[in-house]
């Protein structure tokens, strides 16, 4: 399987232009001093995460949220996304006939634009952005997640995920794929690529030992 590295898939987005739309997203996301300063020194979620924990917004591209859904295709149920951003995501999976529809943004600005668009759209109230620690969300009852963040958080939401998942879950990663799993079914290409990864399947491959450590 020809698989990018994600310093190889992050070289390639940057040298992607974003456009107008996209560069006033990123900074109503990203750049405003006011919230950078809230959320490093107030806002007690982010005093408690690592810098580089700390993700970029950066606004998925059509193909991305495409190869997305095209993962989810015959998949029933909810959608949570962790990271929600913009809300796109939510968006467009409730669209296609998921529901509940929730996504998970710690970012207040961000889910006021997500709000935004569901509003504009006429899914105002249809779809759900909370404005939530995503390593606080209880997912054992969540059969499909979404996430688009970044090589560093996805090594640690692994054994979020295999904790709290239930088996017929299936986990789809958009720009970046989680270093020590296994996908089943990779779509798309370069920074556009999305990996679905199927929970039990992943679980028969961890070794007893690690099996009951996440049981526990």
């Amino acid at each position: 399987m020809d698989t990018d590295s994600p310093d190889e898939l992050l070289s390639e987005f940057r040298e992607r232009r974003l456009g107008v739309w996209g560069v006033l997203q990123v900074t109503a996301g990203t750049g405003l001093a006011v919230y950078g300063m809230w959320a490093g020194i107030l806002m007690p979620g982010f005093r408690k995460v690592p810098l580089k924990l700390q993700v970029p917004y950066l606004p998925a591209s059509r193909a991305q949220v495409r190869n997305v859904m095209t993962l989810l295709h015959g998949r029933s149920g909810g959608v949570a996304d962790l990271g929600s951003g913009d809300g796109r995501i939510v968006l467009e999976a409730y669209k296609t006939g998921f529901s509940p529809a929730i996504g998970y943004e710690l970012n207040p600005w961000l889910v006021r634009l997500a709000n935004f668009h569901a509003w504009r759209a006429g899914y105002s109230g249809k779809v759900f952005y909370r404005r939530e620690d995503l390593w606080k969300v209880d997912l054992s009852g969540c059969k499909n997640v979404t996430v688009f963040l970044a090589p560093s958080v996805l090594t640690l939401l692994q054994e979020k995920l295999l904790a709290e998942l239930p088996d017929d879950a299936l986990v789809v990663a958009g720009r970046f794929p989680f270093r020590d799993w296994t996908p089943f079914r990779v779509e798309g290409e370069g920074v556009d690529r999305a990996w679905a990864y199927n929970m039990q399947a992943l679980r028969q491959h961890i070794p007893g030992e690690d099996k009951n450590s996440l049981q526990s």
